[in-house]
């Protein structure tokens, strides 16, 4: 079990938080959404890639409530926004707006990790913007995350709807800015900032015409999906890698106690997982290695599919070497070989981390767990009861688990939308844990489901390599494909109601 407080350990700067973290439920673990894969356990002295000089930096007065009159409501804050304008036709031309959905993070890795926006920009003579989320990054109302979310009186300012009533703002103020009202607007979004794009056009279509959802779970709250979707799909992932691999995590949890339970246990696994300090508990063991083994698989991408590294350190050892000497050479073919390894990377909160702490424990609450022999895991089922508790004890307010159905939707979507929804792409790999989440089918003609049976977490919004294989070459080229119909159908209809 991990604490409401395990997170990345803080390095300096922003690019840590794009990795799997566990917020705790009580006994049950939720991982984070995040566009990137993890750095800090593969490479600690990782550093952020340079952003392009393309990009210009502004802010935005923002209105800090957007749906209440009081005086508190007026007040403002200073967000963050960045353009390019290197590609764009003009406004004369009503060339289309690109817009990019900042999500539970600072923006900078955004700005160079994300590449399908600048590869697509040319063809369409296209505006970039990307729009960092209140409360995280430069954009953090009244000081820091810390204070913000020590004030009750402003945590509450802190939610989806607001963020995306922000999107809008920036978004009108822009155009009418520019002078581009005419110029359609393309949202885009990947992991919790795709389901903040999906959200958007539903509920602000005349300020988007489309919206493109990169592994968007909008389908894991309100118990639609099965707990243990997440687990199973990283436990899948792990079988069709390796059984031997598979069957030798399975049984390591067990081995993991059982040696715990000698006196000096907790000194023996200490020494021969070379942690950087005694273990004071086999979880912090057990949290550590579930951690490796999810961000592997939400993040299994081409060319080096980091399942098949750490099952080929599992499945490379010698005949005869014992179960937990398996699981250590998969240790060390993922992350390398140290002089030891820091179990307390997940232990020290960066700012932005805080601020995904409190939105799961108000209203983003995604029931994810699993069950006794449902997985390769340990039982951890979700308990909401108690993680209702411990999001009061820690925050004074308990979580609202219907919320985010009762204001978006999501129960019996297809029979909701299909009429009623527009210009939306849900894109997914089934490798990706979160697609067990995600929209997997056409809801209508425009509402699609573009999937990839290989493909990893928000895998089709990252930069194009050489060594893309062509299941992905096909599915970025399926979504522009349908961008362009949307903005051909548009600027037909805008030349017809003039």
């Amino acid at each position: 079990m991990v604490s409401l407080r395990k997170a990345m350990k803080f390095l300096p700067f922003f690019f840590l938080f794009f990795t799997v973290i566990f917020v705790s439920a009580i006994g049950s673990n939720i991982p984070r959404l995040g566009t990137f894969q993890q750095t800090i356990l593969r490479d600690p002295k990782a550093s952020p890639q340079n952003v392009s000089n393309d990009f210009q930096t502004f802010y935005y007065s923002q209105t800090l409530d957007h749906f209440n009159y009081r005086p508190q409501s007026y007040k403002t804050f200073q967000q963050r926004y960045v353009i390019s304008f290197k590609y764009w036709g003009g406004a004369n031309s009503s060339s289309p707006i690109f817009a990019y959905f900042g999500a539970e993070a600072p923006l900078d890795l955004d700005l160079a990790g994300i590449g399908f926006l600048t590869e697509n920009a040319p063809q369409f003579k296209a505006l970039i913007v990307y729009i960092e989320h209140r409360y995280y990054g430069q954009s953090i109302p009244f000081g820091s995350m810390t204070n913000a979310l020590k004030k009750k009186g402003l945590r509450g300012y802190f939610n989806s709807a607001q963020a995306i009533a922000d999107y809008a703002e920036v978004l009108l103020y822009l155009k009418k800015k520019l002078s581009a009202e005419s110029s359609p607007v393309i949202v885009i979004g990947a992991s919790y900032g795709g389901m903040l794009a999906s959200w958007f056009r539903l509920k602000y279509p005349h300020v988007a015409l489309g919206a493109l959802a990169s592994s968007a779970p909008i389908l894991y709250f309100d118990d639609i999906t099965p707990q243990n979707g997440y687990f199973s799909i990283v436990t899948k992932d792990f079988e069709e890698a390796s059984k031997s691999c598979y069957e030798t995590i399975k049984q390591s949890w067990s081995a993991i106690d059982k040696v715990a339970a000698q006196s000096n246990g907790l000194s023996l696994l200490s020494k021969r997982f070379k942690t950087c300090r005694q273990l004071e508990r086999s979880s912090e063991l057990k949290s550590y290695l579930e951690t490796l083994y999810t961000n592997a698989a939400q993040y299994n991408q081409p060319p080096t599919y980091p399942v098949t590294v750490v099952c080929g350190g599992i499945d490379g050892a010698s005949n005869g070497t014992d179960i937990l000497r398996r699981i250590f050479m998969g240790v060390v073919a993922d992350l390398g070989n140290r002089s030891c390894y820091d179990i307390d990377v997940l232990n020290y909160p960066p700012e932005t981390i805080l601020g995904w702490s409190w939105q799961t424990c108000s209203e983003i609450v995604m029931p994810i767990g699993r069950g006794h022999n449902d997985t390769m895991f340990p039982a951890a089922p979700f308990d909401l009861n108690s993680f209702a508790k411990e999001c009061e004890e820690k925050y004074g307010v308990p979580p609202r688990p219907h919320w985010i159905t009762t204001y978006y939707g999501g129960h019996d979507i297809k029979l909701i939308l299909h009429r009623f929804a527009s210009n939306i792409i849900f894109s997914n790999g089934l490798k990706d844990p979160f697609s067990s989440g995600g929209v997997l089918e056409n809801i209508s003609s425009s509402v699609v489901a573009v999937y990839t049976v290989n493909g990893s977490h928000s895998l089709d919004l990252l930069p194009s390599k050489q060594t893309d294989p062509e299941w992905l070459i096909m599915q970025r080229k399926t979504e522009i494909k349908i961008i362009e119909g949307w903005l051909t159908k548009y600027y037909a209809d805008f030349l017809a109601f003039r």
